[in-house]
């Protein structure tokens, strides 16, 4: 039986792209996971996921989405969609063009059973063996793989865009104050930034508050 898992990487941040993975392989060679070590990415330090990321794409059938920053802002935009459901949509689309026969899913929802019915109804085949779960990249060794290959495309792209501004601006993260300084200084010079995001729009308002005030 083939077996799938589908996480995604940089949910949270105001600046670069979410990234969102499936990862699938025969049960019989999860063993193979495993003996490389392979679990969610986030117990593992960056030279190890960068070290797993190839040894994955290896051993699994995979496929990675990109959601770019304006992707986001439109979705959070459209009053019919919000983050959860383009998350779901995205899940829906790698489901159906990988051929697997179980899909285990890291639920961004409280409600586990509305994000299943969700996804049974965007998934082409309505009988395809769907499995919601909270913390599914912890407790399961192919959603972890998922999670890696996820992770490490963003890391990638977030180091590649602090090489084009020339500026280390942390990790994109609201929290990160190396973040908050970057988006003060440069809130109105790059496109990568979410501004749908409170966090931007907060800075903005404040910014532009200020320039009115010079007048």
């Amino acid at each position: 039986m083939i077996v799938a898992g589908i996480d995604e990487a940089g949910r949270g941040p105001v600046i670069g792209p979410m990234i969102m993975a499936i990862a699938a392989i025969d049960e019989k060679d999860l063993s193979k996971l495993e003996e490389l070590g392979v679990k969610d990415s986030k117990l593992l330090t960056p030279q190890r996921r960068e070290f797993l990321f190839e040894k994955i794409k290896a051993l699994c059938k995979h496929n990675i989405i990109r959601l770019s920053p304006s992707q986001i802002d439109d979705a959070l935009n459209d009053r019919s969609v919000n983050l959860n459901r383009l998350e779901a949509k995205t899940t829906a689309t790698l489901i159906n063009n990988l051929k697997a026969d179980k899909f285990i899913i890291d639920c961004p929802s409280n409600n586990l059973q509305a994000y299943k019915d969700l996804m049974t109804h965007l998934v082409n085949n309505p009988a395809k063996h769907l499995v919601v779960e909270h913390k599914a990249d912890l407790n399961n060794i192919i959603v972890g793989a998922a999670s890696i290959l996820a992770k490490v495309t963003r890391d990638r792209e977030i180091e590649q865009l602090k090489k084009v501004v020339g500026i280390e601006f942390g990790s994109g993260y609201p929290s990160d104050p190396l973040t908050v300084k970057f988006l003060k200084e440069n809130w109105n010079k790059y496109d990568f930034f979410r501004t749908s995001w409170a966090t931007y729009k907060n800075v903005a308002g404040t910014k532009k508050q200020t320039s009115l005030g010079d007048y």
